[in-house]
């Protein structure tokens, strides 16, 4: 018989040949999480294997890599000999399925605002005024200034209004600040003119249209001083785009929309002036993304055309202005800049997060996708890039679901369905009693209950499974996760049908976009090199569930690279860097935009991707796997 040792308990047993890992564990009064059921879906019972026999039958949640260090799921490894077992604590497993599967993008190290930054700082020294050089003082200020490579100075009124004062009161020897336009030497902006020299600050704002972020960044050193993020204030009049264009176009609509989205912002900074302690006076410049329609009412320009054929923006290249004119609550003359988009629905939160992945510089052929209210997708490399858009609604953000809610603490992340007793285990943001589920959750109960039987392909519950969580409730069928002695709020959290319908509407317009564009250069999935995976949301979602429910393609694991928030990244790399601040404008000019709605092959993608995980189930390998093991067992 063999014999078992487990670490870090040091106990060894004799145990039946043939009996699995998870067998042995509990024969020596051990526990490893198995939530779902011992299936070997959900990783959890993830052991060490340090020495011995066995065979893995199935290695559904692990890499090559994974494998040849010695890792093997419990519930699915028979020992055939003499082993030494490591069992790791369970939050070293959390962070590793999570470290595993996401590739963090770091602002630069090698920041030098000399010739980085478009905002400068010195002392000035003016020769004062005599009876024999009675130049004005503006004259002298500009004649000082070429030494410093002015040759054309804009002042703003307000300052030159001050000009005389400032000069006099510094004997003068005046600290300036100024805003250099790198696309055009020689050409400054005197933005202050302060008393004493200042720190220079940073804003970098992600307007999305379910969440807003912001970074408050130090411009002399390059660092994040503090950040924020929160749901925009424009949900209240609409979830999606198309709903806030059209409220825009009502009466007093577009002026409510741009004013809670300054109230938003207004919000986060003073999430992050608080945080700090720094001043909003200190705040010199403002780098801003977001897609055409959110970039649109913020700067209270109408959208109705971005709806309309032949979906025409005002504008995808949006001026410099100063803080003022767009009633921002930093200092006045902090020059905001607009990044730029590509069309009506490719903007500057994609070409900031194309530049932030770095998919702009790569030789790989790559395929970026940031999931969101909007699914946008991009695919090629630093010498040609083409892009489109799907609506895929804001169910993934936790909008639009009866309990659906922000990744925030109570939200329930992850969720698993025992395969025999159909009972769930979660695992809750902040480990406090749940309050409503994310996106990333969702997506996970939906996997689960596909998995499980608890749903069938086309997304119906099944009142024949053996458990009372499936019932008909005050929305239709629905499955309840959390009855409300478990919840924050003491009521039941649940998915409908409506819910799920949704969600299998957002995933077939995600997974119908990415394959009319790479078919539409002529390439297959299998070309692609990479997946790389945007947005904040993104960050959070499990691979192997997305390929589950059909949203993302059944390819190998490794090719998948999770980045976060690349917006933000990208406009935080812009904030900090004319070069990058470049790049992100030549990206823009450089994509080639596919209008789906003029292509009659997404109506047919989106239609056979309305099931889960798809109409064609050998495109989906892996899953068909665990189907054909639900359906033996």
């Amino acid at each position: 018989m063999p014999r078992v040792t487990f670490f870090p308990e040091n106990i060894t047993i004799a145990v039946e040949e043939g009996s699995t890992i998870s067998d042995a564990v509990a024969a020596a009064g051990l526990e490893v999480s198995q939530p779902c059921g011992e299936q070997g879906r959900c990783g959890r019972c993830l052991v060490l294997v340090r020495a011995g026999s066995v065979r893995r039958r199935s290695t559904f949640r692990l890499s090559e890599r994974d494998v040849n260090a010695g890792y093997a799921l419990a519930c699915q490894t028979v020992l055939t000999g003499d082993a030494v077992i490591e069992i790791p604590p369970q939050g070293e497993i959390a962070r590793r399925l999570v470290s595993e599967k996401t590739y963090t993008a770091e602002i630069p190290l090698d920041y030098d605002p000399a010739w980085m930054q478009n905002l400068k700082q010195f002392q000035l020294s003016i020769p004062p005024p005599t009876l024999d050089d009675n130049r004005d003082d503006l004259s002298r200020l500009e004649t000082c200034l070429r030494e410093h490579d002015v040759t054309e100075l804009t002042i703003p009124l307000p300052l030159l209004r001050s000009l005389n004062k400032r000069l006099r009161e510094s004997n003068w020897n005046p600290w300036l600040v100024l805003y250099y336009d790198r696309t055009h030497p020689g050409e400054a902006v005197l933005i202050d003119t302060p008393v004493e020299r200042q720190k220079l600050c940073g804003l970098a704002i992600d307007i999305g249209t379910t969440t807003v972020s912001a970074n408050l960044m130090d411009l002399d050193n390059g660092t994040i001083i503090a950040n924020a993020a929160e749901y925009n204030g424009q949900i209240a009049r609409g979830e999606d785009i198309i709903s806030r264009i059209i409220f825009a176009s009502k009466f007093d609509g577009l002026e409510d929309l741009s004013t809670r989205v300054r109230q938003t912002i207004k919000s986060l900074l003073d999430q992050v002036i608080k945080s700090s302690g720094i001043s909003p006076d200190q705040i010199y410049r403002v780098t801003i993304a977001g897609n055409p329609t959110m970039m649109h009412l913020f700067l209270q320009l109408p959208p109705e055309s971005i709806r309309l054929e032949p979906y025409i923006p005002t504008t995808n290249h949006t001026p410099l202005y100063f803080a003022h004119e767009l009633d921002l609550p930093v200092y006045p003359l902090a020059v905001v800049d607009s990044l730029p988009g590509t069309a009506s629905y490719v903007g500057a939160d994609i070409c900031a997060g194309v530049h932030g992945s770095g998919l702009n510089t790569s030789d790989s052929l790559s395929l970026f996708i940031d999931v969101g209210t909007n699914g946008e997708i991009v695919l090629g490399n630093q010498d040609w890039l083409v892009t489109c858009a799907c609506s895929a609604g804001p169910a993934f953000e936790g909008a639009g679901v009866v309990h659906g809610m922000r990744a925030a603490r109570g939200a329930i992340e992850e969720v698993y369905i025992h395969g025999e007793t159909l009972e769930p285990t979660y695992r809750v943001i902040g480990d406090s009693k749940p309050s409503g589920i994310c996106g990333s959750g969702l997506i996970s109960l939906l996997a689960e209950m596909f998995a499980t039987g608890v749903v069938d392909r086309s997304g119906t519950i099944s009142f024949d499974a053996n458990t009372d969580r499936t019932r008909e409730g005050m929305h239709g069928p629905e499955y309840v996760v959390a009855y409300a002695k478990e919840t924050e709020t003491g009521r039941d959290i649940s998915i409908t049908k409506v819910d799920i319908d949704n969600l299998i509407r957002a995933k077939a317009a995600i997974y119908a976009g990415f394959n009319v564009l790479v078919a539409s250069v002529g390439l297959e999935l299998k070309d692609i090199e990479r997946i790389l995976i945007g947005g904040a949301f993104g960050n959070y979602i499990n691979i192997e569930k997305a390929i589950q429910i059909g949203m993302m393609p059944d390819i190998p694991r490794k090719q998948f690279h999770f980045l976060g928030n690349t917006s933000l990244l990208g406009t935080s790399l812009a904030l900090l860097s004319h070069q990058d601040r470049e790049d992100i404008s030549r990206t823009a000019h450089q994509m080639t935009y596919i209008e789906l709605s003029a292509d009659n092959t997404f109506y047919e993608q989106f239609t056979a991707a309305c099931f889960l995980p798809h109409t064609n189930m050998q495109i989906f390998p892996s899953v068909m796997e665990i189907w054909n093991q639900e359906i033996t067992t």
